[in-house]
């Protein structure tokens, strides 16, 4: 939400400068996220100056310039090559001098120079309108009152307004702070606080008055519960045209476009006052009345951005008699618009049900400055006044008069609430001992009346358009913000409790296999768990019925719960790859969201996503890519930390991969690791491999809280290493031999590596050699050459049976 320093000084005396300003809106919960500066002319026109043409003569070397001689008012006359036609001596022109920053229509910087224009020497520059972003015209320079002194700043004489612009970053609670009005209550607070005399000036609609009865619309509201209150008004005679150029610079100061003169002042009543309003062309509604209701699902309407849109049966719409004309309090129609034609208007302030609101506007998905408010709740209490102020700005701005009685149609009445709330509480949840008389003060200055105070506590009235405060706690929190936190003491001591947490609690796997991914070169990502149903398309393992859908979807990109983890990584990986980050290494602990045939379940997961180089090529080594191998290594590792190491390798049947290994154990899969498909990748425009292990997370935590934990003494007595050389068929896999090994020699044999693999040239066709070491060991002696050659002719045998392998 942007704020303008400017118009909050419409509403209160600051009596500091905005960067201090800014500071104690942050102290009070409205964090200021940045000031930027705003000029209504960009630059400022700083370093352009009144010049007093003196001389003005032909250009030698060329037909269509002219040389000035230029009083600027330093005593020293510039030389100013000038191609303007009706450039003249006496004239009293805008001189923009050496070193002075113009914008061009883009907005793009240029700097005047001293130079040479076809060999002439040049001091400055003589301008036009548009060059100084005064206008829109380039037919000469501009003229300026005979009457200026040179030297005058240019800024000076066109009123050029600077402003600071806070950014602010509002929480969705401050409904009430939505407005440079709201803001302005919240900075008296804070200034009384401390010490500082602060009153509030709001707008008067004192003359505000009915000239004629000659445009009348009728108002009906079918369910007062979607619509609350609902004011209207008619406007007659009116001119619409540009707005003036204050009201425009308000506008453009805070980011939004100015319109017309009527539009614009709606604009400007939201932004200052905080209620959204509607200006509906009077000639365009039919049966010269207003119909509040909701339309039949499936209705076609056609919105301001030229969008049609099929209503919601839920969606409140403000019709005429024979068609709907606005989506109430999120968007107008395309048909009852204000344009430069209209002549009279009906002007809507209303309080919608802000849930109707934030259903309709997520439902269609739009989001307006109406929108924004009308969902989060605004003041019920100055729909009238808002409307009334909002009358009396369009007839200043554009003339034309009121011709109806304002209607306010409001059967039952938002009231304020009570609140109790009890000085021991706040104590306590505070962490010190504040003042009564303080809390008293703090209280009044937020506009919350005091009812009665007592030993225990106080009660109080909140106002309605303070819909946040509803309980005691909330209280606390305005008194908080007002007195200080950084204001509450606190003491060097430290209170802990020691809990008693289980092995194997999740969140403590999670952090050590999260530090020793860290540790492997893995960054962590964390993605949304809402995804598009596009993806369903990309897998037959994936079916749309078990999708969990929105209700109410931001977009139809985020309208279901995701069923795996790898497209959110896919998303990161296409992120990154595109901006030249291409080694990657991710992580994520997430959830997939089922739909089952009744059953809904959340399974959680860790996501390996494994792409591009293991390490980057330099001058000594070269640049090494990642192989399913590395993949499968990081997989083992972690699995290796986590205990179960005593697992299986078999085929994956995952859909998503194009090559793949299943880690199970005890029958259970543990893990699916594999090369992801092409066609999968090339959805997203991936051209590198990518390897992606899914940890079936719910499993692991499972088999871990059933294992138990063993100690051993370490090996006193040395390992002994045996290699084998094997020629065996292809459709062998190094896991069933390492399976087949640990099944013959249970007790000595420790482990079972593959370090080399060959295929080619002088094997017979069908074949491949693979190179087996095998680590045996004793922990209670030292094994002899004969006990080693034993276990070894039992592992050869063994394959030689199993396998039909021959020793080479």
């Amino acid at each position: 939400m942007n704020i303008s320093y400017n118009w909050l000084k419409q509403f209160i005396n600051l009596p500091w400068d905005a960067e201090k300003t800014g500071e104690l809106l942050t102290d009070l919960g409205l964090e200021v996220e940045g000031i930027e500066d705003f000029s209504s002319v960009k630059g400022g026109l700083e370093g352009v100056v009144v010049g007093h043409v003196l001389e003005c003569i032909p250009h030698p070397n060329a037909d269509r310039l002219k040389i000035t001689k230029v009083d600027v008012g330093t005593g020293t006359n510039l030389q100013i090559v000038c191609g303007a036609p009706n450039v003249a001596a006496g004239q009293k022109v805008p001189v923009a001098t050496i070193g002075t920053t113009l914008f061009d229509n883009d907005g793009k910087p240029w700097q005047i120079n001293k130079g040479k224009i076809r060999g002439e020497s040049s001091e400055g520059m003589i301008c036009a309108e548009d060059e100084l972003g005064l206008g829109k015209s380039h037919d000469g320079i501009l003229i300026l009152d005979s009457k200026l002194k040179p030297g005058t700043p240019v800024a000076k004489i066109f009123e050029i307004e600077n402003d600071k612009i806070f950014e602010i970053g509002l929480t969705p609670n401050r409904a009430d702070a939505m407005s440079h009005w709201g803001v302005a209550r919240d900075l008296k607070a804070g200034f009384l606080h401390r010490g500082i005399s602060a009153k509030i000036n709001t707008p008067s609609t004192s003359n505000f008055g009915v000239e004629s009865r000659t445009l009348k619309i009728a108002v009906k509201i079918k369910d007062n519960s979607l619509a609350p209150r609902y004011c209207g008004v008619t406007i007659s005679g009116l001119k619409v045209g540009p707005s003036p150029n204050w009201l425009q610079n308000r506008l453009r100061a805070i980011g939004v476009s100015p319109i017309n003169n009527v539009v614009d002042a709606t604009n400007y009543v939201l932004h200052e006052l905080g209620q959204p309003l509607h200006a509906f062309d009077a000639e365009k509604i039919s049966g010269k009345e207003i119909n509040v209701k909701t339309l039949p699902a499936g209705t076609k309407f056609t919105t301001l951005d030229g969008v049609e849109r099929e209503l919601h049966e839920e969606d409140l719409m403000i019709c005429d008699a024979e068609k709907p004309m606005c989506i109430a309090g999120v968007f107008g129609g395309i048909q009852s618009g204000v344009t430069e034609n209209t002549t009279s208007i009906f002007l809507e302030s209303a309080y919608f049900n802000p849930v109707s609101i934030r259903k309709t506007a997520k439902r269609h998905g739009l989001s307006t400055d109406a929108s924004f408010r009308f969902e989060r709740g605004i003041d019920p209490n100055i729909t009238d006044y808002a409307l009334r102020h909002a009358a009396i700005l369009i007839v200043q701005l554009a003339e034309g008069h009121i011709t109806s009685d304002l209607v306010d149609i409001y059967p039952k009445k938002i009231e304020d609430h009570q609140v109790f709330l009890n000085f021991e509480k706040a104590s306590k949840l505070i962490g010190e001992n504040i003042p009564k008389e303080t809390i008293k003060d703090i209280l009044t200055s937020l506009e919350m009346k005091i009812n009665n105070v007592t030993e225990t506590g106080i009660g109080m009235t909140i106002p309605a358009y303070r819909n946040d405060v509803t309980r005691d706690v909330d209280v606390i929190e305005e008194i908080l913000r007002v007195y200080g936190y950084n204001n509450v003491k606190f003491t060097q001591k430290l209170n802990a409790s020691i809990s008693n947490i289980k092995m194997g609690e999740d969140y403590q796997v999670q952090s050590k296999i999260a530090a020793q991914l860290t540790a492997l070169g893995f960054n962590e990502m964390m993605s949304n768990s809402l995804t598009t149903p596009k993806y369903l398309s990309l897998s037959d393992a994936l079916k749309e019925d078990y999708s969990v859908k929105m209700l109410n979807p931001l977009s139809q990109d985020l309208s279901v719960m995701r069923q795996a983890m790898l497209f959110s990584g896919l998303e990161a990986i296409a992120y990154n790859s595109n901006r030249k980050n291409s080694n990657l290494r991710l992580f994520e602990f997430g959830k997939t969201y089922h739909n089952f045939p009744g059953n809904r379940t959340e399974i959680k997961h860790l996501a390996l996503f494994i792409s591009g180089s293991k390490s980057e090529g330099n001058w000594a080594v070269s640049e090494e890519k990642t192989d399913f191998f590395f993949g499968k290594g990081s997989v083992s590792a972690i699995l290796e930390r986590l205990g179960l190491s005593d697992y299986s390798e078999d085929s994956s049947e995952s859909d998503f991969f194009s090559e793949a290994l299943s880690f199970k154990r005890k029958k259970a899969t543990l893990v699916d690791f594999g090369i992801v498909k092409k066609k999968i990748t090339a959805a997203f425009d991936i051209e590198a491999e990518v390897f992606f292990a899914d940890f079936h997370w719910d499993e692991i935590l499972k088999q871990i809280s059933t294992k138990d934990l063993k100690f051993k003494p370490i090996a006193k007595y040395q390992a002994a290493q045996r290699d084998f050389a094997l020629l065996l068929d292809n459709s062998v896999k190094f896991s069933d031999l390492k399976n087949a090994a640990t099944q013959t020699e249970r007790k000595l044999l420790k482990n079972v590596s593959l370090f080399d693999v060959y295929q080619g040239e002088n094997l017979p066709q069908g074949k491949k050699s693979y190179a087996l070491s095998f680590t045996i060991q004793d922990e209670k002696k030292t094994l002899t050459d004969k006990q080693i050659d034993k276990i070894m002719n039992k592992l050869q045998q063994k394959f030689e049976k199993d396998f039909g392998a021959v020793l080479r």
